[in-house]
């Protein structure tokens, strides 16, 4: 009897350790925003149509036909005018650039969006435990996270992280990094600080394909601050709830979509095959099997499954049925990767134009700042005092490998509001047309089939 009375107690004390096991892991399981800012630079830094027209008139390799193209690209591409763009290509140097160039761009994005962070946080940078730096495109001995422990004094034990290659969706897979970190990591503090180097990736060549990212991206970045603290709950801007990631990068159509080469001239840049809507579409297919049973209410699971059955019985006749994705989020983060990603991911996922106004709006503001391009949107968000407490917000990403990323965000306060790097012209926006219309008065006459109109332009 005694025997048994001590396994009872046994087993009973390892039942109760057990949960509290559980319970302790998923406690530390949580993942806050405490705070983000985006970087807005200088205005000496703009890209008007003034400073476009001569940067395409100094690319000797161009003609004619490239200055049509590009025209109809920039008329089109749903950026305005008041983009920012790399110092070398503002000072005309953009076939020569050097290191020191390039490392000051970096320099002048991350410790900018850092000081303003650790300040209104009112976190010290002694404090933080873990630091993810996403700039893909540049390299440097010591490494550019090793810039920033350097710059802020970082503690010696700090756990770095640089995460290169990831292009357009890397600072939503550096979020998903943390988040598995701070199960490993409890109550600790982690930056996240995503940008791109222009700088020296700037194309001067003169292929089709590898000339549209020049009039798509522009400079920009972000810093975020990311807690699993419970005590800093209070003072969190938004609750990390779901994080869903696919790479397509097995298939050689995927993976080929989007590469970075060097053309027949020497000139290196981005080369966007045919193929890309098609890598994109199937990387969204697949990111939304896993993320839509996770996230949207059974009773719109269930209508869905009803009306394909409904569908597929009758042969595919009338509407296809579609997933009402306003069903499980109020409000969604979209990469601005160009007007046609938009429009692809707006249709993809059912969404109206009051639905895709701050991507829109962040492209024609900002451009595609890459990586940093989704937390512009969220601040336009909070510049128009869309967000409310409880509200959900779907964050997805798409970039090169191919691969389509998304975050599930809970909002955590009223008031954030925010203008942030809006501060100077939210009220100008919405804008209800994104055409870039003052391109298309001063360079119509290019639509002209004159060939002598080539020198013309050199002349502007």
């Amino acid at each position: 009897m005694e025997l048994f009375m001590t396994l009872s107690l046994l087993l009973f004390l390892c039942f109760i350790f057990l949960i509290c096991k559980l319970f302790l892991q998923t406690r530390d399981q949580c993942c806050y925003l405490i705070g983000y800012e985006c970087y807005k630079a200088p205005d000496d830094m703009k890209l008007d149509t003034e400073t476009c027209g001569k940067l395409v008139m100094r690319n000797k390799n161009l003609g004619l036909n490239e200055y049509k193209f590009l025209l109809q690209a920039m008329v089109n591409a749903g950026i305005g005018e008041e983009t920012y763009g790399p110092r070398s290509v503002i000072d005309g140097t953009e076939e020569t650039p050097t290191l020191p160039e390039s490392l000051s761009e970096i320099d002048d994005i991350v410790f900018d969006t850092l000081d303003k962070l650790f300040a209104s946080t009112g976190v010290s940078p002694s404090e933080i435990d873990i630091l993810v730096v996403t700039i893909s495109m540049i390299s440097s001995v010591p490494s550019l996270p090793a810039r920033v422990i350097n710059r802020y004094k970082m503690k010696e034990d700090v756990k770095v992280f640089n995460l290169s290659g990831m292009g357009c969706s890397a600072s939503v897979i550096a979020v998903d990094l943390v988040h598995h970190l701070f199960r490993t990591y409890p109550n600790s503090f982690a930056v996240v600080v995503s940008s791109e180097s222009l700088n020296p990736n700037w194309y001067c060549g003169k292929e089709r394909s590898m000339m549209l990212p020049n009039i798509l991206f522009r400079v920009g970045g972000c810093s975020l601050l990311l807690t699993n603290k419970r005590s800093m709950k209070r003072k969190a801007l938004m609750k990390l709830k779901l994080s869903v990631r696919f790479h397509g990068g097995a298939s050689d159509e995927s993976y080929e979509s989007c590469t970075r080469i060097e053309d027949s001239q020497g000139y290196c840049g981005f080369f966007l095959t045919k193929t890309l809507p098609k890598a994109a579409a199937k990387a969204v297919a697949m990111n939304l099997r896993v993320l839509v049973p996770k996230t949207l209410p059974l009773r719109e699971l269930f209508r869905y499954a009803v009306a394909s059955f409904v569908y597929s019985r009758n042969n595919h006749k009338g509407k296809a049925p579609t997933l009402n994705m306003k069903s499980g989020f109020q409000h969604f983060c979209v990469h601005p990767g160009g007007r046609a990603v938009i429009d692809g991911m707006g249709r993809s996922l059912g969404l109206t134009e009051y639905d895709l106004e701050p991507t829109r709006m962040a492209l024609h503001r900002f451009g595609n700042t890459s990586t940093a391009g989704i937390w512009y949107v969220l601040s336009y968000m909070e510049a128009k005092r869309r967000l409310k407490k409880g509200d959900r917000i779907l964050m997805i990403s798409l970039g090169a490998g191919f691969k389509c990323n998304n975050c599930v965000w809970e909002v955590m306060k009223d008031a954030m509001d925010d203008v942030n790097v809006w501060e100077d012209c939210i009220t100008r926006y919405p804008v209800k047309f994104t055409a870039n219309t003052k391109f298309l008065e001063k360079f119509s006459w290019l639509h002209e089939s004159d060939p002598e109109l080539s020198k013309k332009f050199r002349k502007i």
